[in-house]
């Protein structure tokens, strides 16, 4: 029998993560409810349990077809981007031990955006699939970049931050210049726009996709959940513990860059979410991997709903793109933890 400290440890933690769904399916409510047309909370409910085949709740046929080719997916896309980057946030802060790593920071993002960007203007592929592949292949590029500039991933957190800015910059030349070589001028909008975080195209099609890559690398982080505690303390103490460094290393960096690569292909490069989240996490569920992925997962998927929210009312009759919002809580935190920080975690 567990002793009685475990079991209250234990019944905290799940409490957490029943409060984290409740708090996720409430905001997911309120992005479907507002709009230009609002749509009532009830109406909203009744529309989802309609959905999901529980209930026949006769409803008004304009909202029923709003909520469900419209809004729903696009919150559900904002949750899984949400999740996806924080859970990437959280990865490569513990494989490169450093409290400053996400995606973003790091120019995987810039990478995958300058993949992403030469599928569609080069048309080398169509498709969210294609746009994916695309992404997914400059997201390694940057890896590769930064890894190369870094002298790996066991060399100082500051060599690792700069070689990040130095791959974010290259990648982002590297799109300049496809867009304005390649593009057309309704394309430039288009991608100008896209580049800058917009949820405003995506439908069901890619709900699918983002759910069969961010459902799956959830997993796959969580089996390496102890794993990733041991590299907080570094390569050689993982190593005398018998876990496999470069396989681990490798499949994690594969799953990040996946991760990350559908999520910008889908809605562009948001910034912070990786960053931001991952913190938020561990200061409510602390340092352990099997609660703080959880953690990171669901505080993701909410703040990101919420931003979209956000992004849609802060002005009047007109949406921001999305990275404008994350931009400006995160740019902040960026600059308290990189004050604030202290040498590795």
């Amino acid at each position: 029998m567990l002793p009685a400290r475990t079991r209250h440890r234990q019944g905290l933690h799940l409490g957490l993560i029943v409060m984290g769904l409740g708090i996720l399916t409430l905001s997911m409510a309120l992005a479907i409810s507002i709009g230009e047309i609002h749509i009532p909370l009830a109406t909203t409910f009744r529309a989802l349990s309609n959905a999901l085949g529980v209930s026949e709740y006769p409803l008004d046929r304009i909202h029923e077809s709003i909520i469900r080719e419209y809004r729903l997916s696009r919150a559900l896309v904002a949750a899984c981007c949400g999740a996806g980057l924080a859970l990437c946030g959280a990865i490569l802060q513990a494989l490169l031990r450093n409290p400053l790593a996400e995606p973003y920071v790091l120019g995987i993002s810039a990478g995958a955006s300058t993949g992403a960007v030469a599928i569609m203007v080069l048309g080398a592929g169509g498709g969210a699939v294609g746009l994916s592949l695309g992404a997914f292949l400059g997201a390694l590029g940057a890896f590769a970049v930064v890894l190369a500039l870094s002298r790996g991933a066991s060399t100082s957190p500051n060599r690792i931050i700069l070689a990040g800015v130095a791959g974010s910059q290259l990648f982002n030349a590297l799109t300049a210049w496809v867009i304005s070589t390649s593009a057309s001028a309704e394309q430039v909008r288009g991608i100008m726009f896209w580049l800058l975080g917009n949820l405003g195209g995506v439908r069901w099609p890619e709900v699918t996709l983002a759910l069969a890559v961010v459902l799956p690398g959830f997993v796959i982080c969580l089996l390496f959940a102890r794993a990733l505690d041991a590299f907080t303390f570094g390569q050689d103490a993982a190593a005398t513990l018998g876990i496999p460094i470069g396989a681990v290393r490798l499949i994690l960096f594969a799953v990040t860059a996946l991760m990350t690569a559908t999520m910008v292909s889908m809605v562009g490069a948001i910034g912070f979410v990786g960053l931001v989240i991952p913190h938020a996490a561990r200061f409510i569920v602390g340092t352990a991997h099997v609660r703080l992925l959880p953690a990171s997962l669901l505080i993701g998927a909410i703040f990101m709903v919420l931003a979209d929210i956000v992004s849609r009312v802060i002005l009047p009759h007109q949406s921001l793109p999305i990275g404008v919002v994350t931009a400006l809580v995160g740019a902040p935190v960026f600059a308290m933890i990189l004050y604030r920080a202290r040498p590795p975690l």
